[in-house]
């Protein structure tokens, strides 16, 4: 059996291995607590199933035109007017399966091999991969928690080369809940236009900033630049709308019907159904959206104090999204030499499941994610605390 070269550089996300590995504890009777995968833990909103199931009843159950229903392309152009006073045009949008395959054919449709992709780290991890499934090459821009996890200008430059054609941006950040300031994005944004770059701007978690973090998007330089610019967004995050795969992307109308082109041989139309669940969850109201943006908030502040109890550990403080990024190297020593061997002893000894740093381009660090209930959080962290704190005193 013969296996693609392609893939031969591809791993699988440790995100997922190691919330596999968690649920095997728990069938084994083990009670583990998986603060490892990035899923809010609220119910998609009462609205937004209603139109689902109004959807079924209608058996709207065929195939629709590939790059999404004209209401839905609309609502997702309106959408950015509605934030961030930008109209986009239905033909600007293309709807995707999640935001992960927006991004993905996103990357197909635009990079050659060799072309070179600046990933600012940490990085969310499956950006790697994709640009190198694109035939490209990620070159990663590291920025730790003495910079708040964040790039600038000059640090891009230093990695740019004759073969560098994209830039991706992620504000909210997932894996560090960072989020760029409009002084700091428009920055990067800047230079990257006159460097004559493409900007990729994921902003997922824009409904997920939390005051007085203000959120800048890149859709009013896509109005501008629309050559150079495209914004990646969806339902997953903002609506707890994970396992329905709804994404879009906003891009010049060319490369939308490009990667429509493209998804036309590989998905084809995304489920008719989930459609018409966005579309009510573009239209409807955001009550629910603030509600959880509340809760996050209340659940950082939370973790962030008992945190600030761990000796050596460092954690900038985020402004967005449900991440904590940590730096726990000062505990690395004897058999734990590393984030992955760290999270091992993590999930072994205290029952708690977090991601390597490692997977998203820093082995310092691990990260927690904190969308599960106060009392979970709170217990978790405590039993994560008194391990580390076991490790710090062997050194």
């Amino acid at each position: 059996m013969q296996i693609s070269q392609r893939l031969s550089s591809i791993k699988p996300s440790l995100t997922l291995s190691v919330n596999s590995r968690a649920l095997e504890l728990k069938a084994q009777g083990v009670a583990v607590t998986s603060l490892a995968v990035g899923e809010p833990d609220f119910p998609t909103p009462r609205h937004v199933c209603e139109a689902a199931k109004a959807a079924i009843d209608q058996n709207f159950c065929r195939y629709t035109a590939v790059p999404g229903i004209p209401e839905l392309r609309k609502a997702a152009g309106a959408y950015f007017e509605r934030q961030y006073r930008v109209p986009v045009p239905a033909e600007c949008i293309i709807i995707g399966a999640g935001g992960k395959h927006c991004l993905y054919n996103f990357m197909q449709a635009t990079l050659n091999p060799g072309d070179e992709v600046l990933v600012p780290a940490p990085y969310w991890l499956s950006y790697p991969d994709m640009v190198r499934l694109a035939g490209a090459v990620p070159v990663s821009v590291p920025a730790g928690p003495e910079r708040a996890f964040k790039v600038t200008p000059d640090m891009l430059e230093a990695h740019v080369t004759e073969k560098t054609k994209l830039l991706i941006l992620n504000s909210p950040s997932n894996p560090t809940g960072a989020v760029y300031t409009e002084a700091e994005f428009s920055a990067i944004m800047e230079w990257a236009l006159a460097r004559g770059l493409f900007v990729l701007s994921d902003e997922i978690y824009d409904q997920l900033v939390f005051a007085p973090a203000r959120m800048t998007s890149a859709i009013a330089w896509f109005a501008k630049y629309p050559e150079q610019v495209a914004v990646l967004n969806g339902l997953s995050k903002s609506f707890a709308m994970t396992g329905w795969r709804l994404g879009f992307l906003a891009a010049h109308p060319d490369l939308i019907k490009k990667i429509s082109a493209l998804q036309g041989h590989s998905t084809s139309s995304i489920c008719s159904i989930t459609q018409k669940a966005a579309l009510a969850a573009l239209t409807g109201p955001m009550d629910c959206v603030h509600e959880m943006r509340k809760a996050f908030v209340r659940r950082r502040d939370l973790a962030m104090e008992i945190i600030a109890g761990w000796p050596g550990v460092v954690c900038p403080k985020p402004d967005g999204a449900f991440y904590l990024f940590l730096d726990v190297s000062a505990c690395y020593g004897g058999d734990v030499r590393d984030s992955a061997t760290l999270c091992t002893r993590l999930l072994d000894r205290a029952h708690v499941a977090v991601v390597p740093g490692a997977a998203f381009g820093d082995d310092r660090c691990i990260r927690f994610s904190y969308a599960v209930g106060d009392d979970v959080l709170r217990d978790a962290l405590t039993r994560v605390g008194t391990e580390l704190a076991a490790l710090a005193a062997k050194k």
